[in-house]
């Protein structure tokens, strides 16, 4: 196969839309209201699909890691949001550092786990 790939948008369900929504919008992605049910949020050049479906085995088994360039940094920002005091459900844990580099992790408002690493 020789395409390029460009980029690659995961779809992610939501418990509470509305909720989600102003979560992700807090975290610093730019919100674009695709319909009643779907936004496209997005930064930079990473972007993913948020839908107003709630599936729990989906949410609970759903799990991003995203790339960032200072894992210190990104942590401390993060923290400074305080979205588990904003959110319900919303969990921010401090960073591991393993053989492979470091991450962080943050529990969305449904349940949705993200990863915030760096590669030695």
């Amino acid at each position: 196969m020789k395409h390029k790939i460009k980029s690659i948008r995961p779809f992610i369900g939501s418990k509470d839309f509305g909720v989600s929504r102003s979560f992700y919008r807090d975290l610093g992605f730019e919100e674009t209201v695709l319909d009643s049910k779907m936004s496209v949020f997005k930064s930079s050049e990473t972007a993913f699909y948020l839908q107003n479906a709630y599936v729990k085995d989906w949410i609970d088994n759903t799990m991003i890691f995203v790339e960032v360039d200072d894992v210190e940094r990104y942590y401390s920002e993060l923290s400074a949001l305080n979205l588990p005091e904003k959110y319900e459900g919303v969990k921010l844990t401090p960073i591991q550092y393993l053989d492979w580099g470091s991450e962080c992790f943050l529990h969305d408002p449904s349940g949705v786990l993200w990863h915030f690493g760096k590669f030695k």
